[in-house]
């Protein structure tokens, strides 16, 4: 028969930070001495993402300006506001 595991604060925010890091499931796991499956069943309980988070490339300072409109430059605009949602051009505002 199985043992139930009561999860604590410490291991979650451990699971999360350690996964931000980018440290793989077979690393937490072992630094938690629990099975890969166990903390992966975790994090999904969490809503911790899956595939490991990795760093955009850098920006390339000789490239050309982006249009108006462009998806990053619209949500860097709109970021934290109530268009945050909406797509370029807004509908209310068609020529």
């Amino acid at each position: 028969m199985q043992r139930r595991l009561y999860w604590t604060q410490g291991q979650d925010t451990q699971i999360r930070r350690r996964r931000i890091e980018g440290a793989s499931w077979e690393t937490i796991a072992a630094e938690l001495s629990l099975h890969v499956r166990v903390v992966i069943a975790r994090a999904r309980r969490l809503g911790i993402r899956m595939d490991p988070i990795t760093d955009p490339p850098p920006e390339d300072p000789l490239r050309e300006p982006l249009p108006a409109g462009h998806p990053r430059t619209w949500r860097a605009l709109t970021a934290g506001t109530v268009l945050q949602s909406e797509r370029y051009p807004l509908r209310h505002f068609r020529r």
